[in-house]
C-alpha cells in the first residue's frame, strides 16, 4: 500500500486514522465478540459523512477489503477485517427527535440505548432489540426484532429513509420516493449496499411499560413452553413475550442460591398500565406454578431495554446460530429440553422472539426480510467468560441448532448467523427475495466492495 496515499488519506479526515503502529491500535480493534481477533491495516474513525466518502474511495482505490463498524455488536465480527480497512462509524453519534411528526433521525454510531434515551423524553420509542448496547446500524439492516415487535413491527418496518454512501463514493438518500429499490434492500439486506450514515425512523407512543423476567425451574419447562405456544396467538399485541432456556448467571443481582440453576424464562413487555398487563398475562399464568423469580413491574421503557446489559458486556466468547420457527411442536419442545440440559456455561442461552402481530401484516415481498410467515426468531447463543470455554460453547450452539433444524423454516435471521454457514444458508434466509437483492446489489455495488457481511453477490 502506498504510504504517501495513506498519509494523504489520514490528513483528509476530520476523524482519526489508526494504523498498526498507533499506541491505541490493539484496544481500538477489539471486538464485542472476543472469540474473534482481527488485525486490520487501518481503522478510519470517521467524524462525519465526508470522512465516510473519503474512506470508501480510499478503500476502493487501494483495493482493500472493507469492513463497516457501527455499534460493534456483530457476532461474526463483521465490524473488522484482517489486512483491510475498517470504516468505524462509532464516533458518529447523534439523535434528533421530531415530536411533531413522531420521527427520529439517528446517526450510524448510535446504540439503541442512545435512541431510547433521546426518545423517552418525548414519550416515544422506536422498536429495537432487547439489549441497549446493540448498535442501531447492524440491528436495523438485519431486520430488528424485540419487545415491541408484536405491536409495532420490526425495526425495518419503521425505517422511513436512509442516507447512504455507495461503493463509488456517491451520496444518496433512499426513501419511498428516491432510490426506493435501495430502501427495500436495506430493510433486511444487511450491509451489502453501502454505508448508511443516517437513519430516519417512525417512533411510537411508549413511555412506561409493565415488564421484566419471570423464571421457573427447568423441570417445569415443558408445561411452560406448551402453555406459551398455545397462549401467544390470542395474546394482545401490546404484550411482547419472549421465552428462553438457560442457567441463572453466577453474579448479582441474582440470589446466590439460584446460581447455575437451569431455568425457563419469560420476559414480558406490556405497553400499558399494570392492571391491563396482569389481565393479559392471566390466562397464561393461571395454569402454571408460581415463578421462582419474578422481577416484573412498571418501569420506564429504557430500563427494560437495558435490563440485560450488565450480563453481556464486551469481551465475552460468543458463538450463535438462529432459525426461524413457525410451529413449536411437542417433539420440538422435547428436543429443546434435551439440548438445553447440555448447556456448557452460565451465560449460554436459547431465546424465542415473537415475530407475529404487526410483523405479519407486511407482505414478505415488501421488504428484503422475508420471514413474514415465521412465528418466532430463535437464537441459540453459546457464551463463555474466557477463551477456555470457546470450543465448548461453539460445539453446543452448533449441536443445538442442528437438532432443531428439522423444526424450522429454510433460512435464519441474518443477525443471528455466523460467517461459517455458507452461501446456501444466506440464499435460504432471503428465499424468493434473493434474486431481487442480487439485482439491486449489481446496481449499487457491482464489484462487491461491501462483502464483509452475510454476503449477497451481485447478479451475473
Amino acid at each position: 500500500m502506498n504510504e504517501e496515499a495513506v498519509t494523504r488519506f489520514g490528513q483528509s479526515l476530520r476523524g482519526t486514522l489508526i494504523a498498526r503502529n498507533h499506541p491505541g491500535y490493539d484496544d481500538i480493534r477489539k471486538l464485542y465478540n472476543a472469540m474473534i481477533d482481527k488485525r486490520p491495516l487501518l481503522i478510519a474513525r470517521c467524524a462525519d459523512v465526508a470522512d465516510v466518502i473519503a474512506a470508501v474511495n480510499f478503500g476502493r482505490e487501494q483495493n482493500l477489503p472493507i469492513a463497516i463498524r457501527g455499534g460493534g455488536h456483530s457476532g461474526p465480527g463483521f465490524g473488522s477485517v484482517d489486512d483491510g480497512l475498517v470504516i468505524d462509524l462509532s464516533m458518529m453519534k447523534g439523535v434528533r427527535v421530531d415530536p411533531a411528526t413522531s420521527t427520529v433521525r439517528v446517526a450510524p454510531g448510535c446504540t439503541s440505548g442512545d435512541v431510547d434515551h433521546a426518545t423517552h423524553a418525548f414519550g416515544l420509542a422506536v422498536p429495537f432489540g432487547i439489549v441497549s448496547t446493540t448498535g442501531v446500524s447492524g440491528l436495523t439492516l438485519g431486520g430488528g426484532s424485540g419487545h415491541l415487535t408484536r405491536k409495532y413491527g420490526l425495526t425495518i418496518d419503521n425505517l422511513l429513509e436512509a442516507d447512504v454512501v455507495l461503493a463509488d463514493g456517491r451520496f444518496v438518500t433512499a426513501s419511498a420516493t428516491s432510490n426506493a429499490d435501495l430502501l427495500w434492500a436495506l430493510r433486511g439486506g444487511g450491509g451489502n449496499f453501502g454505508v448508511v450514515t443516517s437513519f430516519l425512523f417512525s417512533a411510537h407512543p411508549v413511555r412506561t411499560v409493565f415488564g421484566g423476567p419471570m423464571a421457573w425451574p427447568q423441570s417445569h419447562a415443558k408445561a411452560i413452553m406448551r402453555a406459551y405456544r398455545d397462549f401467544l396467538p390470542s395474546a394482545p399485541e401490546a404484550l411482547g413475550l419472549l421465552i428462553g432456556l438457560k442457567l441463572v448467571p453466577e453474579n448479582s443481582p441474582f440470589p446466590e442460591a439460584f446460581w447455575k440453576h437451569a431455568i425457563c424464562l419469560l420476559v414480558a413487555c406490556y405497553d400499558g398500565p399494570e392492571g391491563e398487563a396482569k389481565q393479559a398475562l392471566a390466562p397464561l399464568l393461571a395454569g402454571l406454578p408460581a415463578p421462582a423469580l419474578d422481577w416484573t413491574g412498571m418501569m420506564p421503557y429504557p430500563a427494560l431495554q437495558s435490563l440485560f446489559d450488565g450480563l453481556y458486556q464486551k469481551g465475552l466468547q460468543w458463538y450463535w446460530r438462529g432459525n426461524f420457527i413457525k410451529e413449536l411442536s411437542d417433539k420440538a419442545i422435547d428436543v429443546h429440553l434435551e439440548q438445553a440440559a447440555r448447556v456448557p456455561s452460565d451465560l449460554s442461552l436459547m431465546h424465542l422472539y415473537p415475530v407475529d402481530g404487526a410483523a405479519h401484516r407486511i407482505d414478505k415481498r415488501d421488504t428484503a426480510w422475508s420471514a413474514r410467515d415465521a412465528t418466532w426468531s430463535m437464537v441459540i447463543a453459546g457464551v463463555g467468560r474466557d477463551p477456555g470455554q470457546a470450543a465448548a460453547v461453539t460445539q453446543w450452539a452448533k449441536a443445538y441448532a442442528g437438532a432443531l433444524r428439522p423444526f424450522g423454516l429454510a433460512g435464519g435471521y441474518s443477525n443471528f448467523m455466523m460467517d461459517d454457514e455458507g452461501d446456501a444458508r444466506v440464499k435460504a434466509t432471503y428465499g424468493d427475495n434473493y434474486a431481487r437483492l442480487a439485482a439491486i446489489k449489481k446496481t449499487y455495488d457491482p464489484a462487491n466492495l461491501f462483502r464483509v457481511n452475510q454476503n449477497i453477490r451481485p447478479a451475473a
